[in-house]
């Protein structure tokens, strides 16, 4: 039979075991809120929309993995108007209609949003550009001048700060083309240069990218291309014509990326 004391001293170590499984809870539970990597990660948005600003499904996605990644998240756009606005029930520009590409970018930021001129390199380990048509038409003009474009001015310099601090740059969709305008020689894929059938109905930006100067890459939907020298990821996501699972997946994979090399 047990003595009283051996009952007590077990007791005791049952309730030391219950405690450090409890501390041990509570700092997954912390280091879950303040993000586990420890990489404080920029995602800049163009806008709410896949037409006139990013496109919702990258965006969101890009938040998950990130989310997923224990990363420590700021959301940025450009206080500027967009060039145009959408009505994407049509497909069509809404004539008389003026939108500011922060005040639509707060949508999917949920409100917690800062203007792209606050974006301080120093302060964060990595940054994010989710695609849709706004990178192409309020980033830059890629969409009107193609190889002759302009990048934002904020966006040229966001770009070249984080590049000059060797810090990585994550694209995805048509965003990679802001690497190429601004930082010549670099590699990015936004899929293939080929449509297959249709299945890359913007195929033909392969070639501006090469005629800015620098190299594209062939991946696939679910694949990234990783620019080791320039610490840049690129995934081609909504280029291609496919499932919204393996645009998802392919994101996820850029996200990995741009994590591990934040480290």
């Amino acid at each position: 039979m047990l003595s009283l004391t051996s009952v007590v001293l077990a007791s005791a170590a049952h309730w030391r075991l219950g405690s450090a499984a409890l501390s041990a809870v509570k700092m997954a539970q912390q280091m879950h809120t303040t993000g586990a990597n420890g990489s404080k990660v920029a995602v800049v948005l163009s806008g709410c929309g896949v037409y006139d600003g990013s496109e919702i499904h990258e965006a969101s996605a890009i938040l998950v993995h990130l989310s997923r990644g224990q990363a420590d998240v700021s959301i940025y756009a450009p206080d500027i108007d967009q060039m145009h606005v959408i009505d994407h029930s049509k497909g069509q520009p809404a004539e008389g209609q003026t939108r500011n590409v922060l005040v639509e970018s707060a949508r999917i930021a949920r409100g917690k949003i800062s203007p792209l001129s606050d974006l301080d390199v120093a302060s964060h380990d990595a940054v994010v550009f989710p695609g849709g048509f706004g990178a192409a038409k309020n980033l830059s003009t890629v969409a009107n001048d193609g190889p002759n474009c302009t990048v934002n001015s904020d966006v040229e310099r966001v770009l070249r700060e984080f590049h000059q601090a060797k810090k990585p740059i994550g694209l995805c969709c048509i965003a990679p083309t802001l690497a190429a305008k601004v930082i010549p020689g670099c590699e990015v894929t936004v899929g293939q240069d080929k449509d297959d059938g249709g299945r890359w109905p913007y195929a033909g930006t392969a070639g501006a990218i090469e005629q800015m100067g620098s190299k594209h890459i062939n991946k696939n939907v679910a694949e990234v291309h990783v620019d080791a020298a320039n610490k840049i990821v690129t995934t081609p996501a909504f280029m291609c014509e496919t499932k919204l699972h393996e645009i998802f997946d392919g994101i996820g994979e850029m996200v990995k990326k741009v994590l591990s090399l934040a480290k």
